[in-house]
């Protein structure tokens, strides 16, 4: 499926995105931007996983470049995004994902 070709809005097109990205495995907000073509959109990636709660989005799935947990506060509860990665494997201390280079999924190199 091309994504790019398709006429979505700038969200939409984000939700396509991270709908794709496997169970256990993690993208970051930058990579989102840059397979969609806006490589300095990272932090409307961020918007869009915002506004994605309440939808069908695995918005947990995103974090920062670092493997940071950034947008953990927008989750209900404290620990809800940590604990929705733990429950995919993922391990998570301090904030931060460990390992995240092993569980890093990019879209630029799998879609």
């Amino acid at each position: 499926m091309e994504i790019k070709s398709q006429k979505l809005n700038f969200f939409d097109l984000c939700y396509v995105i991270v709908r794709q990205i496997p169970f256990g495995r993690v993208t970051t907000y930058g990579a989102i931007a840059k397979y969609i073509g806006s490589v300095k959109s990272a932090r409307t990636v961020g918007y869009a996983m915002i506004a994605s709660h309440g939808k069908d989005i695995p918005s947990h799935r995103v974090v920062n470049r670092n493997g940071l947990l950034t947008g953990k506060h927008h989750f209900e509860g404290v620990n809800l995004m940590q604990q929705l990665l733990e429950n995919e494997g993922i391990i998570v201390i301090n904030n931060q994902i460990q390992n995240f280079h092993h569980v890093f999924w990019d879209p630029n190199k799998e879609l």
